[in-house]
């Protein structure tokens, strides 16, 4: 019998021939990426093991992105702990570069390998044919510890992409369709795999999108075969890849998901889960306090770029707050190199440092009681943003910035 993507990757990580899903193997992880979200309570756990090691420093990459700068006395504790721990034992470091999943994938994913990731986001990396996922602070640490762990191999969901998005649809209203259409327990623990003549048409910041999103319908992980336009990103970033996996035909599908691109229209998930998504029309005229263009999935050049040709000789509304928060340095200096933050801020944007801001919703731009934000942030739980009283909207990075125009949810071509 065949295996899929995921399944190979498996087999890869654990030394074995084949897989099949149900199983439950050891596997050698190939890198180990935490944030400053819980790295402080991975250092606790470690400093009160009877033997502490670090199986491998190099599989280490260590991210403050969630708070930054500090916003308390508290968070610069545990930004100092994981600093000062990082130092001493030579992990790879990042401080004030950018968001963790974005600083990965421009330095450190390689197709075909395995990687956890303390943020549930991981599953990013399937954009480059990785095995990303996420993982909570105790499997993190027997990781770092041993350099190994178990995977129970989950089955998984392919969709087929035909066809081409519109103008004026994004990745995000793909994705976000692909969730509300299987619900946000639609895909829980298996693997979503991305093939077809369609995926030609999405460029790597497109996958990115896609796959960063899927762990909201409750994936393991998502995986996209690496092809030309990967191996191009690769190269340009310096990189070489483990192994290029594709899924035999004959291997076995949980559920095949057939979808035209054409077919999809900007969508908005409303207040306050990610599932409850309509069409963006539906939600014209809906106040907005805030408006908020970045994060992990909606904070590259690309992006930016969108947004900038929507507001270039526009202003944001007198009432509304429009933070634009590139993903990464990187992503930044593209920007102001293009003339992007100059078109933002001379619309009224506040434009921010690299970091996950909003999405977060614990230091920049927190939203009050009664107060409404439309997102390309990741997610839109209650409380998500701010106070346990207020309203997200997710939407494209067209959808964001239209809204933030008129004051009110709209799309660029009610503008």
């Amino acid at each position: 019998m065949g295996m899929t993507i995921a399944e190979k990757i498996i087999a890869r990580a654990a030394g074995v021939d084949n897989v099949k899903p149900g199983d439950i193997h050891t596997v050698e992880v190939d890198r180990l990426m935490s944030n400053d979200g819980t790295t402080h309570l991975t250092i606790d756990m470690y400093q009160k093991l009877k033997n502490p090691h670090i199986a491998d420093v190099n599989k280490l990459v260590w991210i403050v992105d969630h708070n930054v700068p500090c916003d308390s006395p508290k968070t610069a504790a545990s930004h100092k702990k994981m600093r000062d721990f990082a130092k001493a034992n030579n992990i790879t470091f990042y401080e004030g570069k950018g968001v963790c999943h974005q600083i990965m994938m421009e330095n450190h994913v390689c197709p075909g390998e395995l990687i956890f990731g303390a943020d549930s986001h991981t599953c990013a990396y399937g954009a480059l044919g990785a095995f990303g996922t996420g993982v909570g602070c105790t499997d993190y640490l027997y990781a770092m510890v041993t350099g190994q762990s178990w995977l129970l191999v989950p089955e998984t969901l392919r969709f087929n992409l035909t066809g081409k998005l519109n103008e004026g649809v994004y990745a995000r209203d793909l994705i976000l369709t692909i969730i509300g259409r299987i619900g946000a327990n639609g895909a829980n623990y298996k693997a979503m795999e991305f093939v077809g003549e369609g995926m030609k048409t999405l460029t790597m910041s497109d996958r990115i999108s896609i796959c960063n999103l899927c762990v909201e319908a409750g994936a393991k992980t998502a995986l996209m075969e690496v092809d030309d336009i990967a191996m191009d990103y690769l190269k340009k970033q310096g990189r070489e890849p483990k192994a290029c996996f594709k899924s035999d035909e004959d291997a076995v599908f949980a559920q095949t998901y057939d979808i035209d691109l054409s077919s999809i229209e900007p969508i908005v998930a409303k207040p306050h889960f990610v599932d409850n998504v309509v069409p963006a029309k539906e939600c014209a005229g809906v106040k907005i306090d805030e408006a908020f263009l970045g994060s992990c999935n909606n904070g590259r050049l690309e992006d930016l770029r969108v947004g900038a040709a929507i507001i270039k000789g526009r202003k944001v509304a007198p009432h509304v707050r429009f933070l634009v928060v590139p993903a990464s340095n990187t992503i930044y200096q593209q920007a102001m190199e293009e003339g992007l933050i100059d078109i933002f801020m001379e619309a009224g944007a506040i434009v921010m440092n690299a970091n996950c801001s909003v999405c977060w919703g614990s230091c920049q731009g927190v939203i009050g009681e009664g107060e409404t934000l439309i997102s390309t942030g990741t997610r839109n739980f209650k409380g998500r943003a701010g106070h346990k009283d207020s309203f997200v909207y997710l939407g494209s990075a067209a959808t964001v910035t239209a809204s933030a125009i008129k004051g009110e949810i709209a799309t660029a071509d009610m503008l």
